[in-house]
């Protein structure tokens, strides 16, 4: 089950000229960036209570993040939950009938294991399942 918000991703063109929004205009704390190849993603996170903001900026022209800001521009990409156990809930969700773009869990940024619903299943709103690594 949903322990809490764990980060709201945002798409952004570049992180460098985003970063000082959340970091200086906001005060958010910087967790520091990290690129994330199986997605084609570099990503930053800024702390904001128990939750962050993730900036996400495409490596890549192909990459889902790049499609998206094409479509889209930037902007709120998607919620994370964070649960206890990701397998348990892919399992679960998909029980209940849930549409799923991941099955099988996959690497995160932060080391985490994260699985992502199908906004279509999720009101509209690309959903990702989140588990820390401890």
């Amino acid at each position: 089950m949903v322990k809490k918000i764990n980060h709201i991703g945002v798409a952004v063109n570049s992180i460098e000229e985003s970063a000082p929004l959340y970091r200086d205009v906001y005060g958010m704390k910087d967790e520091g960036v990290e690129v994330v190849e199986e997605q084609k993603v570099k990503v930053a996170f800024f702390a904001v209570g128990e939750s962050r903001i993730e900036l996400l900026e495409p490596t890549s022209d192909d990459s889902p993040v790049a499609k998206f800001i094409a479509k889209n521009g930037p902007g709120v990409h998607h919620i994370a939950y964070e649960v206890d156990d990701v397998c348990a809930e892919i399992a679960r969700l998909k029980a209940e009938g849930v549409r799923l773009i991941d099955e099988v869990p996959r690497c995160g940024a932060h080391q985490t294991q994260i699985a992502f619903l199908h906004p279509k299943s999720s009101g509209g709103v690309l959903t990702e399942m989140c588990q820390m690594q401890h």
